[in-house]
């Protein structure tokens, strides 16, 4: 066991830094350390002493078979110091309440968790890889394309693209060795491009700059790889290599927002501060890459922003929210005198920085969904875009469309579009900027032949763009063959497998005179057409008929009815 422990300790994470009883083992001869564990576990209740020993034994089996790289390096005493100094600071900053104040309520809340994950987790492409794979450099990589294609985006449609994506590109190596284009073209409609850059880059530098091998901490990962975040790289690191770091991401935070009843706003440093600590306090040592991907589980099919199923949480037992809801209904019916037994928040909301501002009283209606409250998001600031699909019916080889390629930085990098220009206003003068950058593309262009077919709006995290869309058919002129670098003929066939944006699409469905309807997920499209509105049913046609008031088609029956 002592043995053990000195294992622990050269991992990033100690079990003295998340189990007190356990720092008198870093510090004294092995007698002595013995002899202060039996008295410390001797005050517990004996079968809760044989629970817990149970428990520890596990885990330390666990830990003598798991495969750690040798290139972690503990921690400086300094560093170590510091961080310690630093957690200490913030726990003081906020009321006990809204912490986990013992041993006993961690080790419960692993317990629930991971039983429930080990008979509830999903059955999702990128776990099958991990866990199936024995080459610690080929389990990074599998973990991390999901992690980086999971961000802003649901499990549903990520499934299709990542398997797809480890298909094309099964190793680092393969993606190293791809073009940006083709990264771009396969990444085309997930949204957020410039994570799939990065991730290109990522596996680029693993490749070349550091022998093919993935960092093994979450430190390493953090500091030396492009796009990887605090959150990509402890999941990473807990779930490859089995480093004992927590993950705060979305739904990790409603979790812990809701099981420590914390009001106040979640975006902020304060109480980011608090839930990585929460989430590092409470991670497995013996199964952190299973804890973390339990955490985000409960959140994503269990603790949910809007329907919570409490009663099927694991956790509801040390849930603070769910406490609270409980005695709100106990008071209500009034079915026990006085007030029930149930533990608030000691400090005076103004206090304590973790709960509720006062102006945000608890809504009983709400339930557990009162946590976690953010501040009031800026509406996305908004643009407008007069674009141009250029097509040549009579091209060889087919009707072909000129794309353009955005610039490799900024809104899109590096994918194609259709030739546009920033409008401010509509009118005449819109229309001849746009046939001026038509031109610079694909040479002299008859003005008349410009229309003016719809509007595309687009919103993207943080803008709100109206595409005026214009069609313009060269069907009399000799086809263009020749066009500047960063343009391109496409067929149409061609032009739905190229790397094109979502909105470019629905552009292109306005020209081709389909009504698509509202785009889900993080990027939301409305399509509106002169000719968009939608026809009447039958029925509804004859009660518009039966309620339309009966109108003369002639000056007889007109001057029948004034008589």
């Amino acid at each position: 066991m002592l043995r053990q422990v000195g294992t622990a300790r050269r991992g990033q994470i100690s079990l003295a830094e998340t189990q007190p009883e356990w720092s008198y083992l870093s510090a004294q001869p092995a007698k002595s350390k013995l002899l202060s564990l039996w008295r410390a576990i001797m005050k517990k209740p004996q079968a809760a002493v044989r629970s817990r020993l149970r428990k520890q034994a596990s885990r330390q089996e666990g830990r003598e078979k798991r495969v750690l790289s040798s290139s972690q390096v503990k921690p400086s005493t300094a560093a170590g110091l510091a961080k310690r100094q630093e957690e200490a600071a913030w726990q003081a900053s906020v009321s006990s309440y809204h912490l986990f104040r013992d041993t006993a309520e961690v080790m419960a809340f692993r317990e629930n968790l991971l039983n429930w994950y080990d008979r509830e987790k999903r059955d999702l492409p990128w776990r099958r890889l991990a866990e199936g794979e024995v080459d610690l450099d080929r389990r990074a990589y599998a973990v991390w394309v999901s992690e980086v294609m999971l961000q802003q985006t649901q499990v549903a449609t990520v499934i299709d693209y990542y398997t797809r994506w480890m298909q094309k590109w099964p190793t680092l190596q393969d993606l190293a060795s791809a073009s940006l284009e083709e990264v771009n073209q396969l990444w085309a409609g997930l949204g957020y491009y410039s994570r799939g850059r990065r991730l290109q880059q990522g596996a680029r530098k693993v490749v070349e700059e550091l022998g093919g091998h993935v960092p093994h901490t979450a430190e390493s990962l953090q500091r030396l790889l492009p796009g990887v975040g605090r959150y990509t790289a402890g999941a990473i690191a807990s779930i490859a290599f089995g480093q004992a770091t927590g993950v705060v991401d979305g739904n990790v935070i409603r979790v812990l927002c809701r099981v420590r009843a914390i009001g106040a706003d979640s975006s902020s440093t304060l109480v980011s501060q608090h839930l990585w600590g929460l989430s590092q306090q409470l991670v497995d040592p013996a199964r952190p890459g299973d804890f973390n991907q339990a955490a985000m589980e409960l959140g994503a099919l269990v603790c949910t922003p809007q329907h919570p199923r409490c009663s099927q949480c694991p956790v509801r037992s040390l849930c603070r929210a769910h406490q609270k809801v409980e005695r709100g209904k106990l008071l209500a019916s009034q079915s026990l005198p006085g007030s029930p037994d149930v533990e608030e928040c000691a400090s005076s909301t103004e206090q304590c920085q973790l709960c509720a501002h006062p102006t945000e009283p608890w809504d009983q209606t709400l339930g557990v969904t009162n946590f976690p409250r953010k501040a009031s998001r800026r509406p996305p600031r908004e643009e407008r875009s007069a674009i141009c699909v250029l097509e040549q019916p009579r091209a060889p080889g087919g009707p072909q469309i000129l794309l353009v390629q955005r610039p490799s930085s900024g809104l899109l990098a590096g994918l194609w579009e259709f030739p546009s220009v920033t409008a401010e206003a509509s009118g005449r003068c819109q229309h001849e900027a746009l046939l001026q950058e038509l031109q610079s593309w694909a040479g002299p262009l008859p003005a008349s032949h410009l229309q003016h077919l719809g509007q595309v709006v687009h919103t993207f995290s943080h803008i709100k763009l109206t595409y005026q869309v214009y069609g313009l058919a060269l069907e009399g002129q000799t086809p263009v063959t020749i066009v500047p670098p960063g343009a391109r003929w496409l067929t149409r066939e061609e032009f739905h497998t190229a790397a094109v944006s979502t909105a470019m699409k629905k552009v292109f469905r306005v020209y081709e005179g389909q009504q698509p309807g509202i785009c889900k997920g993080s990027k939301r499209s409305q399509v509106s057409t002169p000719s968009s509105r939608k026809k009447p049913s039958p029925g509804q046609q004859l009660l518009d008929n039966f309620f339309r008031p009966l109108i003369p088609t002639d000056s007889s029956n007109l001057n029948s009815m004034a008589q």
